[in-house]
């Protein structure tokens, strides 16, 4: 006898069926950008070529990302969650009042946190890469851009984190999970 089978006969319920939504490159691609965004803004003004390094690791990984929005699996793909910006304000309004409708792949606020992030995150790759250049070495300005659009991108991850938490609350499942086993419950 298996151990769902004792929680049957013992009053217990199944656990629910789940379905796979994140792809193994989404889920890698995930983690790696947090770990690598972390690792450049930790170094940003002390170990310069971590800094640079991870910078450059970013863009790849965006590059990889915006490729695999076109190609990539149907949850994988910007057609598949990026909403108008009506939508997206429908969307929020709903969730505001704890109605929101459950959505397999991204919900209309997180396609859209997807495309501020990756637009976030390549401003600052590229100022980050023009500070290397003749044209901007050593120009304040254009450091002082690059600090800005990078606590900008943090200001976006701490959004983005409150509204998984949130989502996680009202729709009852733990997307942190999802996003490590690329599983999500299958029923509404």
């Amino acid at each position: 006898m298996t151990i769902v089978n004792e929680t049957i006969e013992a009053g217990g319920a199944t656990p629910p069926a789940t379905v796979k939504v994140w792809d193994p490159f989404v889920r890698v691609f995930h983690w790696s950008l947090v770990a690598a965004f972390a690792l450049a803004y930790a170094t940003g003004d002390e170990i310069e070529k971590v800094h640079i390094a991870a910078g450059y690791f970013i863009a790849g990984l965006l590059a990889l990302r915006i490729v695999w929005g076109f190609a990539g699996p149907r949850h994988a793909r910007f057609g598949d969650f990026v909403r108008s910006p009506r939508a997206v304000i429908a969307y929020l309004r709903e969730a505001m009042l704890l109605r929101a409708p459950r959505h397999l792949g991204h919900n209309p606020a997180g396609g859209a946190m997807v495309i501020a992030l990756l637009v976030g995150l390549s401003a600052t790759c590229l100022t980050g890469f023009l500070m290397t250049t003749d044209a901007y070495w050593g120009a304040k300005w254009m450091e002082n851009v690059h600090e800005v659009l990078a606590n900008g991108t943090l200001g976006l991850v701490f959004l983005h984190v409150l509204g998984v938490v949130f989502a996680s609350f009202e729709h009852r499942e733990n997307l942190v999970k999802a996003m490590i086993d690329g599983r999500k419950r299958a029923e509404p």
